[in-house]
């Protein structure tokens, strides 16, 4: 019954959340995942390490599908998203947690400026 009540409030979290916000959820998933899956590897729990290191991926991919190329920004992020996505193979295939660790790294630094940026954003709209 608690389950599904979770369940439900993250269900209405996203539903009702803005893009940007939308996107901070998804670099605090990516975040969760590479954690699990670090925790999994340093315990040898290797199937547990595989499904939370690819759901990380999909997140990445899924950030890399949605950049608009015609931005500068986005040319910038494309070569970062791409290194973080092989990285996390890599260190999947290899048992590497140094490579999630420098992947968690990148991921943080951008949710930490995105947060900030959605901060900036609505200090502006209210002095408007």
């Amino acid at each position: 019954m608690i389950n599904n009540a979770a369940e439900a409030y993250k269900r209405q979290q996203v539903m009702t959340a803005t893009p940007e916000a939308l996107t901070l959820m998804l670099y605090n998933g990516a975040l969760r995942f590479m954690k699990e899956g670090l925790e999994a590897m340093e315990a040898k729990q290797w199937e547990h390490c595989n499904n939370s290191l690819q759901k990380a991926q999909k997140i990445i991919l899924e950030f890399q599908s949605t950049l608009k190329m015609e931005y500068e920004i986005s040319q910038q992020l494309m070569p970062l998203y791409d290194y973080v996505y092989n990285s996390l193979i890599e260190a999947n295939l290899k048992s590497n947690p140094e490579k999630i660790t420098e992947s968690m790294d990148i991921i943080r630094e951008l949710r930490d400026a995105w947060a900030q940026a959605m901060k900036t954003a609505r200090k502006e709209r209210g002095a408007s």
